[in-house]
């Protein structure tokens, strides 16, 4: 798949007029795109002052990548930890050293005959929890810098495993790899945070005794956006062309993104608290995270309710801070 279109830029000498933008955008990311790359671009299409994706893909990946901007940047963190489901290819026979097409080979061994029982069978070993070392080539940072800087220096890097969850680790198709086509395996993935899909293929490669890379992958869903209407880049340009209204439309309002948290509606004292950072006694009986709004339905923004009952203020929104300060000063005319 190549590479969507650049939106068009300002013409030579003139700067983006940003403006202040709160919503968030389900984008289609393209093929050879990092994620921030594909972030500043519709930043800078949609000129909004501030944006945040929420969790990377790799630039070989296409599909969702949810995009926050303004005000919405503040559950952005909230959302890097949900569950997450895709569509994968995995290339036997072959060991890249990134887990993927984009990776140098490092070694090529013969696909064994494999029947579907053995497959799966291989399959269920790597669903659930389970400790995965993620690939070398990856965003994890050691001593502040991302490991893929590192390992592109030619630095020998010792990855330790971390827990992770597989929800779901199916075959969708081995046609392919069956047929004598390709060695090529069709899969399903439903993971959680931090799982990396190029590890689970490398190490379902290992099980069935050949070494396996992604060849391709998508992203099909993130909680809470099951069913996603997606916006590649090509769309929001030409909506761009007809007007800034047509393209704002594509945005979500940010109560979109905070339907995975309990709700917890506070009174106008309690806002009022809670905007000046303190606390909220016996505001509920559920320990954890949970979305706020008013008497009036508005989003406030994030708390925290601990073991005790006591809710504390995590991430307020614009609005619900300004609940806190006190009134402006108004100048009386001299008597």
């Amino acid at each position: 798949m190549d590479p969507s279109p650049e939106p068009r830029v300002p013409s030579p000498g003139k700067r983006t007029r940003f403006r202040k933008l709160d919503g968030i955008l389900l984008l289609d990311k393209p093929r050879g795109l990092s994620s921030n790359q594909a972030l500043q671009r519709v930043r800078h299409l949609f000129r909004a002052e501030k944006g945040g994706h929420t969790g990377s893909l790799d630039p070989l990946a296409t599909g969702l990548l949810p995009v926050c901007f303004g005000e919405a940047t503040k559950i952005a963190g909230g959302l890097l930890g949900a569950r997450k489901g895709y569509e994968t290819v995995a290339r036997l026979g072959i060991v890249t050293d990134t887990d993927d097409a984009e990776g140098a080979p490092l070694r090529e061994r013969p696909v064994p005959a494999l029947t579907i029982p053995v497959i799966d069978a291989a399959l269920a070993t790597l669903t659930g929890a389970q400790m995965q070392r993620p690939p070398i080539y990856s965003a994890l940072k050691r001593g502040g810098e991302p490991m893929y800087a590192r390992a592109r220096r030619g630095e020998v890097l010792e990855v330790e495993p971390r827990p992770v969850d597989v929800h779901a680790f199916e075959l969708i198709s081995a046609a392919d790899l069956l047929h004598g086509d390709e060695p090529l395996l069709r899969l399903h993935v439903e993971c959680g945070s931090g799982t990396y899909v190029r590890s689970l293929v490398r190490d379902l490669g290992e099980l069935l005794g050949c070494g396996a890379h992604v060849a391709e992958l998508r992203r099909l869903w993130v909680d809470p956006f099951r069913d996603p209407r997606m916006w590649t880049l090509e769309a929001l340009q030409e909506l761009a062309d007809r007007g800034e209204r047509m393209l704002d439309a594509c945005l979500l309002p940010i109560e979109t993104g905070m339907t995975a948290w309990p709700h917890l509606r506070v009174s106008a004292a309690q806002a009022m608290r809670l905007a000046r950072g303190q606390s909220v006694a016996g505001a509920s009986s559920t320990p954890g995270r949970v979305a706020l709004y008013d008497d009036a339905g508005r989003a406030l923004g994030l708390g925290q309710v601990d073991e005790t009952g006591c809710l504390r203020p995590q991430r307020l929104f614009t609005w619900a801070a300004a609940l806190g300060q006190p009134a402006p000063t108004v100048a009386k005319p001299l008597s």
